[in-house]
């Protein structure tokens, strides 16, 4: 899967492709980028085998990760850096291995210092899960010096 810009500027863009395709944590997890659009970003996971929980079910932290990653880039499509604060995320239904699952962040509201947004997970049509965050904002990302 190719990531999709819509309506990023390319350095940003590439920029943000680049940062989350080489994040330790995101690779663990085998995030990809599917879009990337100003205050909108979706990410997705092919479920596997490492990502079950003691019950052989998808673990919940997947979803809540992904959740937030989604947020948190949608965020960064801005050029905006920002941490989370507070994530809270209902589980609504299972995922199987082999189903690839995508999260969409969205932004609710941008404030000086906290930015408030929200996620869905979902597989095909069927809603997994859904996430509300709040971030704050720590600083602008510079392209040219490596933030």
């Amino acid at each position: 899967m190719q990531p999709v810009n819509q309506g990023l500027e390319e350095k940003l863009f590439n920029y943000l492709v680049h940062s989350i395709e080489t994040t330790p944590y995101y690779q663990l997890l085998g995030v990809k980028v599917g879009l990337l659009a100003p205050g909108s970003a979706e990410l997705e996971v092919e479920v596997s085998n490492q990502h079950t929980n003691p019950l052989g079910a998808v673990h919940g932290g997947l979803y809540m990760s992904l959740a937030d990653a989604a947020m948190g880039n949608a965020i960064r499509s801005l050029g905006i850096k920002a941490v989370t604060v507070d994530c809270a995320t209902s589980m609504i239904a299972g995922a199987s291995i082999g189903e690839v699952i995508k999260a969409r962040g969205t932004l609710e509201k941008v404030g000086k210092n906290l930015i408030f947004a929200s996620a869905l997970v979902t597989t095909g049509e069927k809603l997994l899960a859904s996430a509300r965050g709040t971030f704050y904002r720590v600083g602008l990302i510079e392209i040219n010096h490596g933030s």
